[in-house]
């Protein structure tokens, strides 16, 4: 352990002497961590948006079989029928429809959520906060706007007017929604959604309020049992995990995939710098043999520096991450929904550690074979230079 600590010193003393090939190896991991952790923090946030949209005493009902709101369809009839069921609290039927409003940075329509809602849909969901202007009134063109809408899509202000299936509504109010998907969102009174977007008493789906979270599987096999109906209850949980699976695993997997390719080429840069290091060094490193440093020592000692350079890139990679994206706002095209979804960037503890991981991987990788070959230098060929 003296050894080792003696030669590490040394080498780690001499560091400055070789500063410009040392900071290309920490440039070059700090790239990969920074790709790895900003991607993983756009799933991540996806992810969230959508999941911290449910809590255990929901769940939603939709047509059997539909993957989703938009593709679900029931009437007032079923709505009635589901609302008299044993351990349903409150029932919120509730209109899913796609408008086009253009981005604020592009210009570019995109497509986003218009909730038709009643007075129910904010007792179903209590986390709905209004931070700015008033709820909507009924029977009238009016829209509530969820604050994250408000950022990314461009005529949201309140106040202003905005058209819509040649119709003009006035935004009347803003709302927070604990940062759930929600908050991507415009809400409209129920009867003038379906009037204006020609749907007449048609509902896409019912948001449920159970009794009791236990009480969700008996309230969907009473769904399922009753002939009059052909409509299946999801609890939140379920149905946003699902929503939220494809593109996330989508968007983890491709942050993977060029994290990987990055890694690469960062682990030849750690190659190429360490094996410099150790030539330039043959001499210094033979001395030390000579004088009863074992092999262990070296090759250790140049390990713990590839391994330290590697755990500045991937804290420089993070920190720069952290700093520039942690609560950044953007959107993306749920394809589970046909809908913009807009979320904040989640640079995590956990994703920190991953990215660290990663460059302490990719330093022991290009810090192996150089240190191997420093133990090997035959001792009198490197005294001569050789």
């Amino acid at each position: 352990m003296g050894q080792i600590l003696e030669i590490t010193l040394m080498n780690l003393r001499n560091l400055v002497s070789r500063l410009g090939s040392s900071l290309v190896i920490v440039v070059g991991i700090a790239g990969v961590v920074a790709v790895l952790v900003g991607l993983l923090a756009m799933a991540a946030g996806f992810r969230a948006a959508l999941q911290s949209a449910s809590v255990p005493e929901r769940a939603i009902v939709l047509r059997d079989q539909s993957n989703g709101e938009l593709s679900s369809g029931m009437s007032n009839v079923e709505y009635n029928i589901v609302s008299q069921f044993e351990g349903v609290a409150v029932l919120s039927p509730e209109l899913y429809v796609v408008a086009d409003i253009p981005k604020m940075d592009t210009g570019t329509p995109a497509n986003v959520v218009l909730r038709g809602v009643g007075p129910d849909a904010f007792v179903v969901r209590p986390e709905i906060e209004v931070i700015k202007g008033r709820r909507f009134e009924p029977g009238r063109n009016e829209l509530l706007v969820g604050q994250l809408a408000a950022v990314e899509f461009a005529g949201l202000e309140v106040g202003a007017e905005i058209e819509l299936k040649s119709s003009r509504w006035r935004i009347v109010g803003h709302f927070a929604a604990n940062g759930s998907a929600y908050e991507s969102e415009v809400w409209a009174d129920l009867p003038v959604a379906q009037s204006a977007f020609n749907r007449g008493g048609a509902l896409s789906s019912m948001r449920v309020l159970l009794e009791q979270p236990s009480l969700a599987a008996s309230v969907a096999e009473a769904i399922k049992a009753d002939p009059r109906l052909d409509l299946a209850l999801t609890t939140e949980d379920q149905f946003y995990a699902e929503q939220s699976e494809g593109l996330s695993s989508l968007i983890t997997s491709f942050g993977y995939a060029v994290a990987t390719i990055m890694a690469i080429g960062a682990v030849f840069a750690a190659l190429n710098t360490m094996y410099t290091a150790v030539s330039t060094r043959s001499v210094e490193i033979a001395t030390l043999r000579a004088l009863g440093f074992g092999a262990l020592p070296v090759v250790i000692s140049v390990l713990i520096e590839a391994l330290l350079l590697a755990f500045l890139g991937g804290a420089l990679g993070g920190l720069v991450v952290w700093l520039l994206f942690d609560g950044y706002t953007a959107s993306t095209l749920n394809n589970a929904s046909f809908s913009q979804v807009a979320f904040d960037f989640a640079v995590t503890p956990q994703l920190l550690q991953t990215g660290l991981v990663w460059a302490l991987v990719l330093g022991a990788i290009g810090g192996l074979l150089p240190a191997l070959r420093a133990a090997r230098l035959p001792i009198f060929d490197a005294l001569r230079g050789e």
